[in-house]
């Protein structure tokens, strides 16, 4: 039902303190609350609304503390694993969240209330969470690292459910004039409180160790029970279960319809490319590591030794620092830029990951110590992933505006699957990287985002 309503009834008399921060947050220009939504769901806007917020905020904030390309990636150098190993952190984490959702997606609509399948997947990956904790108290370094990776692995296959079944939730419990609000608002309590624990480690505050890494995964695991919980308040009525079946059936057709398109190729091959900016960080990680391991007994620079020291210790803080102040400050003016032509912001992305990716090679080529100054590698990351979030809003915008509504549910189930399936490929720089070493897969990454720079100079502007 989309008749709109003033205001819900139980808010008109007696508001308690969830419903006036509801008003207060919610409420649009035109005092409408409730839009395409049932008229039973109107009364329960103000617990919906908090709701999604709370529980967003925590499985995003838990997202953060359980960051393949920064923490696992931090974890996995100390105990000293190999480049193989740390190389698979982020193929597995990306792919195991994109290819499942092809098999499961029309699965989830056969479950008459699908927040049940959010609250799985949360409480999964809370669990995986824990049980990284238990693979690093109780197994052998080398060991520990691959009972991190296959708890990795649970822990994606478990956000693909997540994120499947969330999009339904949201469009039965919350009026669309405050959907995006709740998820902007989410989003943003999450970034803050990313800072705030990057600057307590940043400035030494808090003292970075193993075991305060495994603290920061207990959280993680406790946060995404905590939001499992709280996801069950939601009162979502039954939705149909018409029509659910494997989307797998028909991949091939969907594969071979889209890929005539050749709009679509270049796209997919634009993205293909610039995965480039999502695998990079763990490798840059590791190159810091290595070169601290290599030159600091002696380069006989002053301030190397509290470089080195900071690598160990601070330094997380400041590289989640940066990964977060980059997503903060840049999304949004990415975003605006994207609605004016997305095939730029695709184009402007891959030149700066170039150029970032090909400046940290120059520099571990021929003045490797510069990568020991503790500002150096928050500074490159900051501008890897500034291009990164052009990367993401730039590939979500241009995928929408270049479908039509007929082609558009194919084009995204089949770009999420071919660039799952080369993440997967993507831990094969880890066996790379063996062979010519960490700064020769960077070189490699930076040539990525070129190749993906000359494929997107000929996409369409699609916002024309």
């Amino acid at each position: 039902m989309n008749t709109p309503a003033s205001k819900p009834s139980s808010v008109t008399n007696n508001q308690s303190t969830t419903e006036k921060v509801y008003l207060a947050l919610a409420i649009d220009d035109d005092g409408r609350l409730c839009k395409d939504i049932p008229e039973s769901a109107c009364n329960h806007q103000p617990k919906h609304f908090l709701t999604h917020v709370t529980s967003l905020t925590l499985s995003k904030l838990a997202d953060s503390f359980v960051d393949p390309k920064l923490v696992l990636s931090w974890l996995l150098t100390q105990f000293g694993n190999s480049t193989t190993t740390i190389g698979f952190l982020v193929p597995i984490r990306e792919s195991g969240a994109l290819l499942p959702q092809l098999f499961f997606s029309e699965w989830t609509r056969t479950r008459a209330q699908r927040k049940w399948v959010w609250v799985v997947g949360a409480v999964v990956q809370g669990m995986a969470a824990f049980a990284m904790v238990l693979c690093v108290l109780f197994l052998p370094k080398q060991v520990a690292g691959f009972g991190i990776l296959i708890c990795l692995l649970v822990l994606a296959v478990a956000r693909s459910f997540c994120s499947v079944s969330y999009k339904d939730v949201l469009g039965k419990t919350l009026s669309k004039a405050t959907r995006g609000t709740a998820t902007g608002i989410a989003s943003s309590i999450a970034s803050f409180g990313i800072i705030a624990f990057a600057l307590l480690l940043g400035l030494n505050l808090i003292q970075l160790s193993t075991n305060s890494i495994l603290v920061l995964l207990g959280i993680a695991g406790g946060f995404w029970i905590v939001s499992a919980i709280t996801f069950t308040q939601l009162n979502e009525e039954n939705g149909s279960t018409e029509g659910g079946k494997n989307g797998a059936e028909n991949l091939i057709k969907l594969i071979t319809k889209s890929f005539l398109n050749k709009q679509f190729l270049l796209f997919v091959l634009t993205r293909g490319f610039l995965t480039a900016t999502a695998l990079a960080p763990p490798f840059m990680i590791l190159l810091v590591k290595q070169t601290s391991d290599l030159t600091g007994s002696s380069s006989g620079i002053d301030f190397l030794e509290s470089s080195v020291t900071s690598f160990g210790a601070e330094q997380l803080g400041l590289l989640m620092l940066a990964s977060a102040l980059a997503s903060l400050l840049s999304s949004f003016l990415w975003g605006r830029f994207a609605d004016c032509s997305s095939r730029k912001v695709l184009l402007l992305a891959a030149f700066l990951s170039a150029l970032t990716l090909g400046l940290t090679w120059l520099i571990a080529m021929f003045f490797p110590t510069v990568l020991l100054l503790w500002y150096s590698l928050p500074i490159l990351l900051f501008c890897l992933m500034v291009a990164y979030q052009g990367v993401r809003l730039g590939r979500t915008t241009h995928l929408v505006d270049m479908a039509t509504e007929n082609t558009r549910a194919a084009y995204t189930a089949v770009s999420n699957s071919t660039i799952g399936i080369l993440l997967m490929f993507g831990s094969a720089f880890g066996l790379l990287a063996q062979l010519i070493g960490v700064t020769g897969v960077l070189l490699v990454f930076a040539l990525m985002c070129l190749f993906a720079a000359a494929m997107a100079v000929y996409l369409d502007e699609v916002q024309c």
